[in-house]
């Protein structure tokens, strides 16, 4: 028997709260991610709270540890809280999604032609590993 898995069953959309991905994420925005991705250090990462399985969290992923686990931070130099720093290495388990895209959500009373194509323009950007990102955090 072969099972058919549909392609877009490993995406999916994550809505960003709080201010520790910033200026990466700001609070509203929405993450595209890839479940089951392989996780490179630089990628901006959803991963589960090694304390609060309930929580979910978004980090970047900043270097895989001895014994598999993932060195996680915010790019928020000035937000130092819910990352490794707090509870150390992250099982590569509670890693579960790295982001594809950031969608910004529409300001309101963007009613102009002009004002919809500038939206429109940088509502989606590319979130790429950023190993340069990940080096920065590490010298922290």
């Amino acid at each position: 028997m072969v099972v058919v898995r549909s392609p877009l069953k490993r995406f999916g959309v994550v809505d960003v709260s709080g201010p520790s991905m910033a200026p990466t994420l700001a609070d509203g925005d929405q993450v595209v991610v890839r479940y089951g991705a392989a996780v490179r250090p630089g990628d901006v990462v959803v991963l589960r709270h090694p304390f609060q399985q309930d929580l979910l969290v978004i980090k970047r992923a900043v270097e895989r540890r001895p014994g598999g686990g993932w060195w996680v931070l915010g790019d928020n130099p000035f937000n130092g809280t819910g990352d490794s720093t707090d509870y150390g290495a992250v099982p590569g388990e509670l890693l579960l999604a790295t982001a594809v895209l950031r969608l910004r959500p529409r300001e309101e009373g963007q009613r102009s032609l002009r004002a919809r194509l500038s939206w429109a323009l940088s509502a989606v950007r590319p979130l790429r590993a950023d190993p340069s990102a990940s080096s920065r955090l590490r010298a922290r």
